[in-house]
């Protein structure tokens, strides 16, 4: 297998706001380069050069603003980069902490493997991943989260490569896999890459700056400088290119320091400590000194446009196209089914959420608290006609503190939208397995804060007394509990992080309950708006109606004056709490319910079409833009600066010598 790149070129049009609509911006210009299996290449550069956005383009994981022209082959075929034959790591590590080296990688596989393999065969994949991986020794330690510290970041990259490599893709791509990671680990990273391409693997990873040791191990190399390449080739063979350019490498220096040197365009001048370098070997000139690093750019590019490797690799993409080998099938043929995933992932947040004592462990002790605070406020709470409206109080007090305990929920349910969005972007499983093995995995929870809490309330408060009662109530709190929690995650699907999600949830909860009883009758609200529609689309409205009824139907209370007769529940309800009664405490429960199901169906709904709405918005926007443009370029002048650029002075010796990133 083989793949090819040619003639690659990505626009970025301006998107949605930007002050000029007509600007664009060019991030890869006319790349082109071929990788063969068994093979490692890096592809190298400064900042913003275009990595990324290279690794992007053959992933199809660029922006729908950016315009791509060129053409990626494989096989000598242009074709979908499905991802049974391509697998990318990124930057950010995406797992749960609470969960160990083998547990992590079992769930992968079993949600990604066929279904038709047995539990002893994927046992075996994932022991040998373990063991390629060179985790054995961690293979049972967690990875670690805000609580625990876990595996290291040499581990944890090593474990994004093993999460990728369970299917045997035959194409590995990693973006900068040495990031934040010593030059020992780094080097192991690099060593276990190495050793997946010698089995027959296309391996390519943007590097930033790697030490020597560790660039000898790549096959070839890639250099690209502000979106063009300045060298492609053998990575042995740079060193010869850049002396061949004028620009040789002194003795002692680090090989990638110095193609970084030569083609950042932040080193504005190649500085005296080069120049005392050049003047001390035979091969040096003269001509570099004092040189600007575009105008060294300038050359370098020019010098490998002009040279027999661009002749060669040219030459040989064309053989490479012609030869249209037999498709390769990939050794992963089928997926695990929809039922197999649903079952994978509701176990593993079960697990999750069992040993993150930060997700309900701790919010369940905090329901205990309020539950036993409220339980001492209205002890024995009676039938008098005191006990009328601090039964109301009561009721209004255990909702409004439950529902916004929920909202401590949040950053927990953002951490896992996020391993969820990183596994749907490779094809994983979908939106719908992810909702429901979420509803099935918090469902122990709830049920035990709903339990614990209402009977701890019901029994030293003496609500109205009965099992059936006392059942309702119950039920009535794991509703409004499920409903806020779907409603807190609809909201983290929404907002960028977690400060603006706390925000966010706690005033959408606030906002709900106050067209609720808790703060006035519902008679009495304003009918625009508050009473029609949203008392009807208040989840504490209903619950707050339905323990109302659940109390005060059936009670007698004492009367104000003495020998009056006693006021019943119905009249309590009507005339003080003005709860209507056109509908027992039943129909609220099933609102409460019906308000749950569409809290859900509204956050698979949200998961499903957000991204796909806003990237086909910014699709059309790319394609209009683009066509402006060029029509623009019809009355296009060029402008002509009216003052020329003075050139930077040269450093001393004494700041060369004191300069870490021209150090010797």
């Amino acid at each position: 297998m083989v793949m090819v790149w040619e003639d690659l070129t990505v626009e970025r049009c301006a998107s949605f706001g930007a002050h000029d609509k007509k600007k664009k911006k060019l991030l890869l210009n006319g790349i082109t380069g071929f990788a063969e299996p068994c093979k490692i290449m890096a592809i190298m550069g400064p900042s913003g050069c275009g990595k990324t956005t290279l690794l992007h383009s053959f992933t199809g994981r660029l922006a729908t603003n950016a315009v791509v022209t060129g053409n990626i082959l494989i096989n000598g075929k242009k074709r979908s980069l499905c991802s049974r034959e391509m697998s990318y790591v990124d930057q950010e590590e995406l797992y749960l902490g609470t969960l160990t080296v083998k547990e992590t990688l079992t769930f992968s596989a079993n949600m990604r493997l066929p279904s038709k393999m047995t539990k002893e065969e994927i046992d075996r994949v994932v022991e040998e991943t373990i063991m390629e991986m060179g985790l054995e020794d961690c293979a049972d330690n967690r990875i670690g989260n805000w609580h625990s510290r876990g595996l290291s970041n040499g581990e944890k990259k090593r474990l994004s490569i093993g999460l990728e490599i369970l299917t045997q893709p035959h194409v590995l791509l990693l973006d900068e896999p040495t990031t934040g990671l010593d030059s020992a680990s780094a080097f192991y990273v690099i060593q276990a890459l190495t050793n997946i391409a010698r089995k027959g693997k296309i391996v390519i990873c943007s590097i930033h700056q790697p030490c020597s040791e560790t660039f000898s191990l790549f096959d070839d190399l890639l250099l690209l400088s502000c979106g063009e390449t300045v060298y492609f080739g053998e990575a042995k063979m740079a060193l010869q290119f850049f002396a061949d350019a004028g620009f040789p490498c002194p003795t002692r220096r680090n090989p990638s320091d110095h193609f970084l040197l030569c083609i950042n365009l932040d080193f504005d001048f190649i500085t005296t400590a080069l120049e005392r370098t050049q003047l001390s070997m035979s091969t040096s000139s003269n001509s570099t000194i004092g040189m600007r690093t575009s105008e060294i750019r300038k050359k370098l590019i020019g010098s490998y446009k002009s040279s027999n490797l661009m002749i060669n690799a040219r030459r040989r993409i064309q053989q490479l196209k012609l030869n249209e080998e037999q498709d390769i099938e990939s050794s992963v043929r089928s997926s695990s089914t929809w039922w197999k995933q649903l079952c994978t992932l509701t176990k593993r947040s079960f697990l999750n959420m069992t040993r993150d004592i930060g997700y309900y462990w701790l919010r369940t002790i905090f329901y205990i608290m309020v539950s036993i605070t409220i339980g001492t406020l209205f002890f024995h709470i009676g039938t008098d006609n005191n006990s009328i409206l601090a039964r109301g109080k009561c009721v209004s007090f255990i909702y409004g503190f439950m529902i916004c305990l929920s909202c401590g929920g949040l950053p927990f349910f953002i951490e896992e939208l996020k391993v969820f969005y990183g596994e749907r972007s490779k094809g994983h499983y979908g939106e719908a397995a992810f909702v429901l093995s979420n509803i099935v995995s918090s469902f122990p929870f709830l049920v035990l804060i709903s339990l614990s809490s209402g009977i701890i309330i019901y029994f030293m408060v003496q609500f109205h007394p009965g099992l059936t009662n006392c059942a309702f109530f119950c039920i009535n709190i794991f509703c409004c509990l499920s409903v806020v929690e779907s409603c807190i995650m609809v909201v983290a699907s929404v907002v960028p992080n977690v400060l603006m999600g706390l925000g966010t949830g706690t005033g959408v909860i606030v906002f709900m309950m106050m067209a609720s009883q808790i703060f006035r009758p519902l008679p009495d609200l304003p009918k625009f708006f508050w009473r029609y529609p949203m008392s009807y689309l208040s989840f504490a409205a209903w619950a707050v109606q339905g323990q109302y009824k659940n109390d005060m139907l059936g009670v007698e209370f004492d009367p104000l004056l003495p020998g009056d007769p006693k006021i019943s529940g119905e009249k309590v309800l009507t005339l003080i709490f003005g709860v209507p009664l056109d509908h027992d405490k039943w129909w609220d429960l099933t609102a409460l319910a019906t308000l749950l199901l569409v809290h859900r169906s509204l956050l698979f709904l949200v998961l499903r079409f957000a991204k796909i709405t806003k990237s086909h918005l910014l699709w059309v926007y790319a394609k209009q833009s683009l066509h402006f443009a060029e029509r623009c370029l019809l009355n296009y002048k060029p402008s002509i600066s009216s003052k020329k650029h003075e050139a930077l002075r040269p450093l001393s010796s004494q700041e060369c010598v004191m300069s870490p990133n021209l150090a010797i």
